[in-house]
């Protein structure tokens, strides 16, 4: 499922237009990604949690040359799964 097809299950599910159901997305991936910019965690009960972690500095390989590399440490968007979710995707 991509964007488009995410904006049209919203808009039947939810009897609103494409547009609107679209804008809805929009806001809320907004949110949640000036959210987790920020460092706080974004938690939807049943679904999961998006939060962000530290990856450390670490020395990797160039697989063509076997050349020690220095990888730089940053900051990664993470994602748990909740209960609810996992047991669907379980079944």
């Amino acid at each position: 499922m991509n964007k488009g097809d995410l904006i049209e299950k919203i808009a039947k599910d939810a009897k609103i237009t494409k547009a609107q159901a679209g804008d809805a997305l929009d806001a809320f991936l907004g949110a949640a990604t000036s959210a987790l910019g920020k460092g706080d965690k974004v938690t939807l009960v049943g679904f999961g949690t998006f939060s962000v972690a530290k990856r450390a500095a670490r020395v990797g390989r160039n697989p063509r040359t076997g050349k020690e590399i220095k990888i730089k440490a940053k900051k990664v968007a993470k994602f748990k799964p909740g209960a609810e979710l996992s047991k669907k995707v379980n079944k």
